[in-house]
């Protein structure tokens, strides 16, 4: 059985698997960049009322798998992790990714990826989060793959 959150005025699970992209594809995202992005993700959801379920990512890229809270507004929430991910990590890794980024220069491409998990299940899609290096989804149950990149 599902489990469903709950508000005041609404019961809900909406699963979003959202990526980021750094700004020219360059390969920058240590782990330890990775450890302190994951903790300002986590705040920033916690803030709007939704709940980080997996992070990973790759040296240029980002995957988080978010339980969106219905009264957000996507767009904002998104430009919210991205630009407070960007400022915290630009402080405390000036010396690093300076070499790659000057000025004011974004951390983050302008575009991002948000895809709905509703059809995938949930363990899948974690899994694959969890397992970047691996590529696709296991095919699912009626055959057809389900490749997330």
């Amino acid at each position: 059985m599902i489990e469903l959150r709950s508000s005041a005025h609404a019961v809900f699970r909406i699963y979003l698997h959202v990526v980021f992209v750094t700004k020219y594809r360059r390969k920058v995202l240590t782990q330890a960049i990775l450890e302190v992005m994951r903790s300002v993700l986590e705040r920033v959801l916690a803030t709007n009322r939704s709940v980080l379920i997996a992070f990973d990512g790759e040296p240029d890229h980002v995957h988080l798998l978010i339980d969106l809270h219905p009264d957000n507004n996507l767009s904002n929430l998104v430009s919210s992790l991205k630009s407070a991910s960007s400022r915290i990590l630009r402080q405390q890794f000036a010396e690093q990714l300076n070499k790659v980024y000057w000025g004011k220069a974004k951390l983050w491409h302008d575009s991002k990826c948000i895809v709905s998990c509703g059809g995938a299940p949930l363990e899948i899609v974690k899994r694959y989060i969890q397992n970047q290096s691996g590529g696709a989804i296991p095919p699912h149950p009626g055959g057809e793959s389900r490749a997330l990149r």
